[in-house]
């Protein structure tokens, strides 16, 4: 064993680098099949034994380090002794201070490994704690105080109010039980503030739901009162909602300025509400203040006794008096007051009508029932007239208009005066709604013939003789209007209407000119005067008048198309573009506008901006054929990579549009010929009614006539861009007709516009 010992090498102890490259045996495992000493020690007890005194005083003994070529070499102890398991005058050191954990003597009598002492069984249970002490009962009540609340606000997000406010009445009984405990238990600071304050705000809120304003009022007062309560004064922003639910206006507005004196600058949001609140006070202050002050003049006494002039006797001389005071000066006085006075009610009637409530609708009616039970009943049907003559301006038909109410109240005003011209125009009118043009004529003449200055009748007898396609018998009818009225531009206009049907053009033009002497500034007029000179070929005036009609109003379709046409014809391209744009924010469905806009492009050189309209184009309608076609060709010949992508989309839309066209041959005979109907002009997807000889016929006929597929870039048939998309919105709405501009619609009784609207008496 001695020749494995060998003595550490004397080193200078001024060298404080030596021995860093000296390798720690006991990390050396490669080596332990050749340490005798391990060995030894695996096989028998000797590393048990006990330690053997040194026989040496030396402090430098060293065991033997093997070397990764089978030399050792020495390594002494840090504290001078010798090394576990080093071999000192051929005795070797025992391994006494390694012991394993969970290595005692019981194992080598026999006893199982056992480190965790698993065998002992569980650990006995903890020690519970008392249920019946006070921490325990006070923090069992705050659990349900919790569980209340919470219950009471799912109630209310369920709609049970009741159920909410029974919970949050729960809550709040339980909480005082809790403080009251808190108070015996513990010091007063310790009682949980922001539970009181939950339960507090919750049953207030509850209260205000179920319209239990005094009690939310109480409530809140509770809160705001607490000084403990930090930002509690904002709550009464909520009792300033309560007034002003009370209608407690002043109180409100109080209360809304108190929650604002509460809130910081830092919290704009909250006081730009706070402050819209108190805006909307006023405003609802000011509706009462209108009610109040109608209520007022509703009630004003006439002092006028209506009995005095009824005789209630058979005496003679009683009815002498009688009569001799019926139209005297003072008789007529009084006529004077209730006619001022009924005048000042149906003013203020029409002024507050539309702003005490939240529509004008529900204001008359308040004012209705309000009139019904004053003195003036018989104002009643006139703010109900008003009421429908206002839903006619606002172009509501539907609801200004109960045709079966007319014809009843028509039919009780011709049986009350059969000589009555005005009761005779409105039954006629009635039985024109029901398209009956014979019968309504016949109510027309009648009026005429008890008084032939109604103009009203011979307006209406004129439109129903148009209806009836007796133009002449129309003509006539309105050539009389024209001499009692020089200057209405609603006779004007009718009658360059009719000559436009008698297909006399010149003549329709000198009418319609008069019109413009009269409203200049009308669009419809204007256009009018622009397809006519059309139609003659006069381009230039066409465009003139086409041009000011698009100034007053450039939202007509129409009009533009026709404008964008014109500049396409001119070849002034980057013209047309911006009338096609204008058609294509107005009709954002329809793509035809923005396949114009990219054919302007490719016309005026411009390919790339072409090529991005087009993009932009297949963007949002993906399923359009023609914007493929130009996108294919137009990529083909910039010798762009997408030409290919695009051409397989192409494709793929071609064999479905092929199989649907199928579908729909096998499904029905004769849709041939539907179908050629449904693609054959753009008016019919953009939703606008033209009719045969129409402008928009022609202007999609000069749109068909430029060219198409076939030649490098330029428009295709508009018939094509039409059939690939359908509007999805179907026609589009007109705008509201303004004077000079209506033509022949039954719909438009009784409206104070111009057009072919039925004149009430």
């Amino acid at each position: 064993m001695m020749q494995n010992v060998h003595l550490a090498p004397e080193t200078d102890e001024d060298d404080l680098y030596s021995g860093y490259n000296d390798y720690n045996p006991i990390y050396d495992i490669e080596e332990l099949e050749n340490d005798a000493a391990f060995q030894q020690a695996v096989r028998t007890s000797h590393g048990r034994r006990p330690p053997i005194t040194a026989k040496i005083s030396s402090t430098a003994v060293t065991r033997p380090i093997a070397t990764g070529y089978g030399s050792k070499t020495s390594l002494a102890s840090s504290i001078g002794r010798p090394m576990t398991g080093a071999i000192q005058d051929g005795v070797t050191r025992p391994m006494t201070a390694v012991r394993a954990a969970g290595f005692t003597k019981a194992a080598l009598r026999g006893s199982a490994f056992d480190p965790l002492s698993q065998s002992r069984g569980p650990a006995p249970p903890l020690e519970a704690k008392k249920k019946d002490s006070p921490e325990e009962k006070i923090k069992q009540l705050e659990k349900e105080v919790n569980e209340l609340v919470e219950e009471s606000c799912i109630a209310n997000s369920c709609g049970d109010l009741k159920l909410a406010l029974e919970k949050a009445k729960d809550a709040g009984r339980k909480e005082r039980v809790l403080v009251r405990q808190r108070e015996q238990v513990t010091t007063p600071e310790n009682i949980n503030l922001d539970l009181t304050y939950s339960v507090l705000f919750n049953l207030a809120s509850q209260y205000s739901v179920n319209e239990m304003y005094a009690e939310a009022l109480n409530t809140y007062q509770v809160i705001v009162k607490n000084k403990m309560f930090s930002n509690a004064g904002i709550l009464k922003m909520n009792m300033g909602n309560i007034y002003l639910k009370q209608r407690n206006y002043s109180k409100a507005i109080k209360f809304y300025r108190m929650a604002l004196d509460q809130v910081s600058s830092v919290n704009n949001q909250m006081r730009i509400k706070i402050m819209q609140n108190i805006g909307v006070t006023f405003i609802q202050a000011d509706r009462e203040k209108m009610k109040k002050a109608f209520q007022k003049l509703i009630a004003v006494p006439l002092e006028i006794d209506e009995d005095k002039y009824i005789s209630p006797s058979d005496d003679p001389h009683t009815n002498l008096v009688t009569e001799a005071i019926k139209n005297d000066h003072l008789r007529q006085m009084e006529h004077e007051r209730r006619a001022m006075a009924e005048k000042y009610i149906m003013t203020s009637a029409k002024l507050i009508a539309p702003v005490i409530e939240t529509s004008f609708a529900a204001g008359y009616d308040w004012c209705v029932e309000v009139v019904k039970a004053s003195q003036y009943v018989e104002l009643a049907n006139d703010l109900e007239i008003n009421k429908a003559v206002t839903y006619l301006r606002q172009k509501d038909y539907n609801q200004g208009k109960d045709f079966a109410q007319a014809s009843s109240y028509a039919d009780i005003a011709v049986n009350s005066d059969r000589y009555n011209p005005a009761a005779l125009t409105n039954k006629g009118n009635t039985v024109f709604a029901n398209g009956d043009y014979e019968k309504a004529a016949e109510f027309y003449k009648e009026a005429l013939r008890n008084d032939s200055s109604c103009t009203e009748a011979l307006y209406n007898i004129g439109l129903t003789y148009e209806k009836l396609n007796r133009l002449d018998e129309a003509l006539d009818c309105f050539l009389k209007l024209h001499a009692i009225l020089r200057n209405s531009a609603e006779v004007l206009y009718q009658i360059a209407n009719i000559y436009e049907l008698m297909e006399n053009p010149s003549q329709a033009i000198e009418w319609l000119m008069q019109v413009v002497s009269v409203i200049p500034t009308d669009p419809q007029v204007l256009s009018k005067l622009g397809e006519l000179y059309d139609r003659e070929g006069d381009k230039s005036q066409a465009f003139q008048y086409y041009y000011e009609s698009y100034r007053y109003f450039p939202c007509n379709i129409e009009v533009i198309e026709w404008l964008g046409a014109y500049y396409i014809d001119t070849q002034f391209w980057e013209k047309a573009i911006q009338y096609f744009e204008r058609a294509s924010l107005i009709q954002p469905t329809q793509v035809k506008w923005q396949l114009m806009v990219a054919s302007c492009f490719r016309r005026s050189g411009n390919y790339q901006k072409a090529l991005d309209t087009y993009k932009d184009t297949h963007r949002k309608f993906p399923e359009n054929v023609e914007c493929l076609r130009f996108l294919v060709r137009l990529c083909t010949d910039l010798g762009l990579k997408d030409a290919q992508e695009y051409a397989r989309k192409l494709k793929r839309l071609e064999k479905m549009k092929e199989i649907r066209e199928q579908r729909i041959k096998s499904g029905r005979d004769g849709s041939g010929g539907s179908r050629g109907k449904r693609e054959g002009s753009a008016s019919s997807d953009s939703g606008q009614n033209y009719s045969a000889s129409s402008k928009g016929e022609r202007l999609n006929a000069r749109l068909r006539a430029l060219p198409g597929t076939n030649e490098p870039y330029e428009s295709s048939s508009n018939k094509e861009i039409d059939a690939s998309y359908v509007d999805p919105l179907g026609p589009q709405i007109e705008r509201p007709k303004t004077a000079a501009k209506k033509r022949i619609d039954e719909d438009d009784f009784a409206d104070e516009e111009l057009g072919d609207d039925l004149l009430p008496e």
